[in-house]
């Protein structure tokens, strides 16, 4: 069952230390900002948070750096970040850094319910210690294990109050993998809508896998990096 919740503050109640949350979205594009900063602000700490990235300073998980609420990062991409730069040479944070095709599968395993895989991603480089080896056809595989979290914050553009949800653009990379990796999993939505009003066939997340739902409010919807052509 679905409950529709009025803001970010109601739909993270459960939240507790140490626990771990998936962040959906690419780069900044279909992050859920709004459970990003009510996850902020509720002081929760020790958190391993995956996301494809680690926001930017003073934006998305960004926030969570700043009040050193997240004890380790599990990314593909961390470039943009200077805090995460900071804490990681320093030793406060903790971070395993994947190869993005290898995230993308790990979660969809996750929510598939598939313990693990072999892939060939990462074969002889530090991605491959500790890990399984196997040969198939000639070809050298690692095994990687599934991913899943106690709370997974997703954002789409549209969703029902049934908890179907539909994304645009890049925020359709992560953020449905990541709505059914979760055992409890928030969707943000730009338009909530009656059950019902949403076509099926548009629909990239059925509602099975939701269990709380909000429409988000005041999103900044930021870039990286901003280039421009100069005015003639």
């Amino acid at each position: 069952m679905v409950a529709v919740v009025k803001n970010a503050e109601e739909a993270i109640q459960g939240i507790a230390d140490n626990m771990t949350f998936m962040f959906g979205g690419f780069g900044l594009s279909g992050i859920p900002e709004n459970c990003i900063k009510a996850v902020a602000n509720s002081g929760v700490k020790g958190l391993t948070c995956i996301s494809n990235n680690a926001g930017v300073d003073g934006f998305g998980l960004g926030f969570l750096l700043a009040n050193r609420q997240i004890r380790k990062m599990i990314s593909s991409y961390v470039g943009e970040n200077a805090e995460f730069e900071r804490q990681l040479l320093s030793g406060e944070l903790e971070v395993d850094l994947i190869p993005q095709g290898t995230l993308a599968e790990r979660l969809r395993a996750g929510g598939a319910g598939i313990p693990a895989f072999f892939t060939p991603a990462g074969y002889g480089t530090e991605v491959a210690e500790g890990k399984e080896v196997r040969e198939y056809e000639g070809k050298m595989y690692l095994l990687e294990s599934w991913l899943r979290a106690d709370f997974a914050f997703v954002k789409a553009w549209k969703g029902d109050t049934a908890g179907n949800l539909i994304y645009r653009g890049t925020a359709q990379n992560f953020n449905p993998m990541m709505a059914a990796a979760g055992k409890i999993t928030i969707a943000e939505v730009e338009h909530l809508v009656p059950a019902g009003e949403l076509d099926p066939a548009q629909i990239h997340t059925p509602g099975i896998y939701v269990q709380r739902i909000f429409q988000g409010v005041d999103y900044e919807k930021r870039i990286e990096q901003r280039t421009v052509l100069p005015r003639n």
